[in-house]
C-alpha cells in the first residue's frame, strides 16, 4: 500500500511539473477623456490573447479585465476617476489592443429642501 501512495503522490508531481506556470501580469492601460469630453476612451494592451479569452467588466467606478495566453494571464482592476454608463459601453479587440469607450454617467441631481433655522 505504502508502494501505491508513493506512485500516486509521484504521478500527481509529474503532471504538476508538465504544466508551464504562468506569469501573472497587470496589462497596461491608457484611459483618457474623449475629445468630446462625454466619455472615456481605454486601451488596454493585450498581447498574443485570443478575443475569446478576455473577460471585461465595469460598473460605474471600476473596469476590470483578464485576459491570458499559454504563458501569461493578464489581469487588472482600475477604478474611474468620473462615473460611468456601462449600458453604453463598447468595446474592439484587434491585434493584441482591446479598445473601449465608455460615455460618463449623467450626474444625479437629487435636492431636498433643507429648513435653515
Amino acid at each position: 500500500m505504502t508502494e501505491t501512495k508513493n506512485e500516486l503522490v509521484k504521478t500527481e508531481t509529474e503532471e504538476k511539473e508538465d504544466k508551464p506556470v504562468k506569469l501573472r501580469a497587470f496589462p497596461q492601460i491608457c484611459a483618457f477623456t474623449n475629445d468630446e469630453g462625454n466619455g472615456y476612451d481605454i486601451e488596454i494592451y493585450l498581447p498574443g490573447v485570443e478575443k475569446d479569452t478576455i473577460e471585461l467588466k465595469m460598473n460605474k467606478d471600476y473596469i476590470t479585465v483578464y485576459g491570458e495566453t499559454e504563458t501569461v494571464k493578464y489581469i487588472g482592476s482600475y477604478q474611474l476617476c468620473c462615473p460611468v454608463d456601462t449600458e453604453k459601453a463598447v468595446s474592439t479587440y484587434k491585434e493584441g489592443l482591446l479598445k473601449i469607450h465608455v460615455p460618463f454617467k449623467e450626474p444625479e441631481l437629487h435636492t431636498i429642501e433643507v429648513k435653515v433655522e
